[in-house]
């Protein structure tokens, strides 16, 4: 049997100026490293059918499956703060969409496929690193239940890049409700193309907010809809401790997904002024920096949709204020409620948020462990006489300070010990995606050519909210020696 893809493409149907057409460049001798199978299912494909040598070269790229109709999107952006008019897909091809089970449409791209136009000089390929390294965030935030693209497969292509060194070379294929960007709408409003930025509103929202379609004022709920999905979706980075580490308007996701895995990371030790990317010398995408930055995305949407709500320029302006004005309390009010399931709080009450800051006060203080101390929280609230969360901080007297105030807080809860301990492990991970263990498992499929770290990697990180014996070693913090202290965007 051939390899089918029930390929829609609604985007490519756009106006030409959306994007090129741009076929995925030939690699030489594709191999299938890892396969996302329940994922596959889920798209309506057969999964059995994808991990044969015939769909090895679709997920490479050497063989374009029947319906597909491959472009590169054209997007701009804001990189740090400076405005590039011209980005695009510079190493991706979008190759089409399929309805999944749920009826829900999704882009299916594949990442390393060879230049496009938009590659500006680049040579529009993936090294194996960073193609590993978002196969196991994206999916690890997928089981955290944080919206994200997705990774359907990982492919060596048989060839080397060329970064500092000679490395093996690799193509992802990646799943998202859509790849348009605040960038993409970006890319039409310096051109003054008021007709396309309609055209691009028009489809996000039959795509993304299909309830906002005859509403009075469709584009003014548009922006309402991404500030509200933006806002959350930044609370639940910071409930786990993630820095996305390259926060650009190209790399902002209109659908309110996690896009583009770069130099991501998530903490050890809490500290709101960590910042793991190398390119991010002024610390502008630290991890504490997310929320406003989210805002000051969102906030050049807003200009870019200026022109579809109306000919007065200064009422416009008043009314895109008026929607941005509320980001500020839907993240609080979102990471507020987070951080109360996190403590085990279920019900709202003067005082819990400066109790709340308190502990994350003493915590970066103490240096404890961001993930570890929560997780261990839950354990101390089913059982007074468990301290492990108290070892997890330099002066086990400040976590005694206050977990005195905690305990005294909890005592007005309805929930029983078990019954709170159970819901504080449902939201506090014990295994999150550390850098020093991505390293190893980059490390090893990288020199040796073993993926046996890697598949196992990814089968614990399934399983964030579970105890695994077998597994425990992978909550550990790192060694002083194993510390990673910069990722690398991968380009």
């Amino acid at each position: 049997m051939t390899v089918h893809f029930p390929f829609q493409n609604s985007y490519s149907a756009l106006p030409d100026s959306f994007f090129a057409r741009v076929a995925p460049t030939p690699v030489a001798a594709p191999r299938l490293i890892k396969l996302n199978r329940p994922l596959a299912v889920q798209l309506g494909l057969d999964p059995d059918l994808l991990e044969t040598p015939e769909g090895a070269e679709i997920l490479a790229g050497k063989t374009v499956p029947d319906g597909a109709d491959p472009i590169a999107m054209a997007y701009a952006g804001h990189q740090f703060g400076q405005f590039v008019p011209q980005l695009g897909d510079g190493r991706a091809i979008l190759l089409g969409e399929v309805i999944d089970r749920d009826g829900v449409r999704r882009d299916i791209q594949l990442k390393g496929s060879g230049p496009t136009p938009f590659s500006r000089r680049g040579d529009g390929r993936a090294a194996l690193g960073p193609v590993l390294r978002e196969y196991i965030v994206s999916e690890a935030m997928y089981a955290l239940g944080i919206p994200t693209t997705r990774s359907l497969a990982a492919v060596v292509t048989g060839e080397h890049v060329i970064r500092e060194t000679a490395l093996p070379g690799a193509v992802l294929t990646r799943v998202a409700s859509s790849h348009i960007r605040v960038g993409t709408f970006q890319f039409f409003a310096v051109r003054r193309d008021t007709d396309a930025i309609r055209r691009l509103a028009d489809h996000v929202i039959a795509r993304h907010y299909p309830e906002l379609s005859g509403t009075e004022r469709p584009y003014h709920a548009l922006l309402a809809g991404v500030v509200a999905r933006q806002a959350e979706l930044v609370a639940r980075w910071l409930l786990v401790g993630f820095i996305h580490g390259v926060m650009n308007t190209d790399n902002s996701s209109i659908s309110g997904e996690t896009i583009d895995y770069g130099p991501c990371a998530f903490m050890d030790a809490y500290n709101p002024a960590q910042v793991f990317s190398s390119i991010d010398e002024m610390g502008r995408y630290a991890y504490a920096n997310q929320p406003r930055i989210a805002l000051w995305n969102l906030t050049r949407l807003a200009e870019c949709l200026l022109p579809l709500f109306g000919e007065e320029q200064d009422k416009a302006v008043e009314q895109a204020q008026e929607l941005l004005g509320v980001f500020p309390e839907t993240f609080s009010k979102a990471y507020q409620a987070g951080l109360r399931k996190k403590v085990g709080l279920f019900t709202e009450r003067d005082g819990d948020e400066a109790l709340i800051q308190d502990l994350l006060d003493a915590m970066a203080k103490n240096q404890a462990d961001f993930t570890l101390t929560f997780r261990r929280l839950g354990d101390a609230a089913g059982d007074p006489a468990a301290d492990d969360a108290r070892a997890e901080f330099m002066d086990p007297a400040a976590f005694d300070e206050w977990a005195r105030r905690w305990r005294g807080r909890l005592a007005a809860e309805p929930q029983s010990a078990a019954e709170r301990q159970t819901a504080m492990n449902a939201v506090n991970p014990i295994f999150i995606p550390r850098n020093h263990r991505v390293e190893a498992v980059i490390q090893a499929a990288v020199n040796d050519d073993n993926y046996a770290p890697f598949e196992e990697l990814v089968t614990v990180l399934a399983k964030p909210f579970e105890d695994q014996p077998d597994y425990a070693a992978y909550a550990d913090p790192p060694l002083p020696d194993q510390r990673v202290l910069q990722t690398f965007c991968g380009t």
